[in-house]
């Protein structure tokens, strides 16, 4: 089983995660907001990585500790139960239609992050998340995770479908990009021998 484990605590969040890149889809999530909880579920079911997210934030403040911080936390549980990388796909893509949206998401566990974003919305908030905030969630992930990650709407009108949309296809690419490959014989799949630096 390849899992990961994180605790982070600092004086704005307190953040366990765990995953396991073999499971079925089980989540447990709790980050004090609502719709955050929504999405990251749908990851969870739609990767197959099974995901317990428990945090306790500043939300008194606002919302934006909350969101980066569980984002880095789960990125850093993913890249610790990615080890070395050996085996895996590494590429992973998704076409993500959700009624009259499509969104794309390309990624590559290079070790190298890098966001592309090619996304908006049209009003402020999603329940009560802040929707400037979803971004930001990708961008921390990545970073943490070791992603290359291109987020694309390629059309769409309803703010719920357009979120919607690109965690689910985040959450397929990842289900290509992590899963072991037999043919690869454990190998590291890159020319280099190990992927980052």
């Amino acid at each position: 089983m390849r899992t990961g484990r994180t605790e982070r605590k600092t004086a704005e969040t307190d953040i366990l995660v765990e995953v396991n890149l073999d499971g079925s889809g089980k989540y447990e999530i709790s980050t004090g907001i609502g719709f955050l909880d929504h999405m990251v579920e749908q990851f969870s079911r739609h990767s197959l990585i099974d995901v317990t997210l428990k945090v306790q934030g500043d939300l008194h403040v606002d919302q934006h500790h909350t969101t980066e911080d569980s984002a880095i936390a789960l990125g850093q549980a993913l890249s610790d139960a990615l080890g070395d990388k050996a085996g895996i796909g590494r590429y992973g893509e998704a076409h993500s239609p959700m009624d009259e949206t499509l969104a794309r998401v390309v990624l590559d566990i290079s070790g190298r992050p890098y966001l592309v974003w090619k996304a908006r919305f049209t009003q402020e908030k999603l329940g009560e998340w802040d929707t400037e905030l979803i971004e930001h969630w990708f961008h921390s992930v990545a970073q943490a995770a070791g992603l290359t990650l291109h987020c694309q709407v390629l059309y769409g009108q309803n703010n719920h479908h357009i979120c919607e949309a690109l965690y689910k296809g985040f959450a397929r690419a990842m289900r290509q990009a992590v899963e072991l490959d037999p043919r690869k014989g454990g190998a590291v799949p890159s020319t280099k021998g190990q992927l980052g630096g």
